[in-house]
C-alpha cells in the first residue's frame, strides 16, 4: 500500500517528464520512422538547447525568444549532420556521432563550465519541478501540454504541404522520389533539421524543469526517444492510424515510459542500473515485431505442409 502512495505521489512529475520527453520523442520519430535515418545527433543537441536557453534565461532574455533560440540552435545542429550525410557522403549514422562529438565542446563553451544552473527562487521560468502540483499555467503538465498539441498540430499541417509530403516521399522510397523531380538531399537535410530542432526544444523545457543545463543531460536520449516510438507504437499503432494521433501515441509512449521507470525504482531497482534497464525496454519493444512475424511465417508453413500431406 505504501509502495503505491509513493507512484501515486511521483506520479505528476513522470507524467510531466514524460510529455517533455515526448516532444524530444517526436523528433526522434521524425528521423527514424519519417525519413528511415538512423540520427544520434539527439544526444548532442538536446544538451545544446538546455544550454542555449539556460545562459539566455540568465542573461535577461523573454523565455519564450530562449525557446526559439534553442530550437533555433538545433536546427542549425542538424543542418551539420545533413551536410555531412549529403554533401559529404558520409553515412548518417557517423555523421550524427561526428556532429553529437563535436557539439559536447560547443556546448562547453555556450555554457562557460560543464553544468549551469538557474536560480528558481529568483527567475521566473515556464515550467518548473517545483510547480508540478500546481494547478496553474506554469505547471508543467498544463505548459508543456498545450505546447506539444500545438507542435503536433504544426508538424500535422507541415507535413501535409508540397514540402512536407516531398519529405515523407525521401523516407519512403529515395529512387521514386528523385524520379519524380524531388530533391532527396534537400529532404533529408530539412528532416534531419526539424528533428533537432524540436529535440533542442524539449532540452530547454527539461533544464528549466530541473533548475540546470549539463553536457551530459542529453546521454542516452536516443534511447528514451526509441523507446517512446516502439511503445507508443506497440501499444496505440493499431487504433491511431492518423499522422497527427500517431505523434501523440509517441508522446503517450514517453509518458509510459517514465511511468514504467517510476514504478520500477519504486520497487527498489537500484537507480545505477536505469540505462541498463532501458536499453532492454527498447531491445524488447524492437523484438517482438520480429517474433510475431516469425510466428506467423513459421504458423504458415505449418498449415501449407499440413494441406500437402492432406
Amino acid at each position: 500500500m505504501e509502495m503505491i502512495q509513493q507512484l501515486l505521489g511521483a506520479l505528476p512529475g513522470s507524467v510531466s517528464q514524460g510529455l517533455i520527453w515526448g516532444i524530444m520523442a517526436i523528433g526522434v520519430y521524425i528521423t527514424y520512422r519519417i525519413l528511415d535515418v538512423a540520427d544520434l545527433t539527439v544526444d548532442g543537441s538536446f544538451a545544446t538547447g538546455g544550454a542555449v536557453a539556460v545562459v539566455l534565461i540568465l542573461n535577461g532574455c523573454n523565455l519564450w525568444l530562449a525557446m526559439l533560440a534553442a530550437f533555433a540552435a538545433g536546427l542549425l545542429a542538424g543542418a551539420v549532420t545533413g551536410f555531412l550525410h549529403t554533401l559529404m557522403g558520409i553515412p548518417p549514422i557517423l555523421a550524427g556521432i561526428l556532429t553529437q562529438l563535436s557539439l559536447y565542446s560547443v556546448n562547453l563553451k555556450i555554457m562557460g563550465k560543464a553544468n549551469q544552473s538557474i536560480n528558481v527562487n529568483q527567475t521566473d521560468l515556464l515550467v518548473s519541478l517545483r510547480w508540478v502540483k500546481e494547478f496553474a499555467f506554469h505547471n508543467p503538465l498544463i505548459t508543456v501540454g498545450v505546447v506539444l498539441i500545438v507542435l503536433i498540430a504544426i508538424l500535422y499541417w507541415f507535413f501535409g504541404t508540397e514540402m512536407g509530403c516531398g519529405i515523407r516521399a525521401t523516407g519512403i522510397n529515395q529512387r521514386m522520389s528523385r524520379a519524380q523531380g524531388i530533391n532527396t538531399n534537400f529532404n533529408k537535410v530539412m528532416g534531419i533539421m526539424i528533428s533537432n530542432g524540436l529535440v533542442a526544444f524539449s532540452g530547454a523545457f527539461l533544464a528549466q524543469y530541473q533548475g540546470f543545463a549539463d553536457v551530459k543531460m542529453g546521454q542516452g536520449a536516443i534511447v528514451i526517444g526509441l523507446a517512446a516510438v516502439i511503445i507508443g507504437e506497440a501499444l496505440l499503432g493499431k487504433i491511431f492510424k492518423n499522422f497527427a494521433l500517431r505523434l501523440l501515441s509517441v508522446a503517450l509512449g514517453s509518458i509510459i515510459y517514465y511511468i514504467v521507470v517510476q514504478a520500477v525504482i519504486t520497487m527498489g531497482l537500484d537507480a545505477n542500473l536505469l540505462k541498463l534497464f532501458s536499453a532492454a525496454i527498447v531491445a524488447v519493444f524492437l523484438a517482438v515485431p520480429y517474433w510475431k512475424r516469425q510466428y506467423a511465417e513459421s504458423h504458415i508453413r505449418r498449415r501449407k505442409g499440413g494441406k500437402v500431406h492432406a
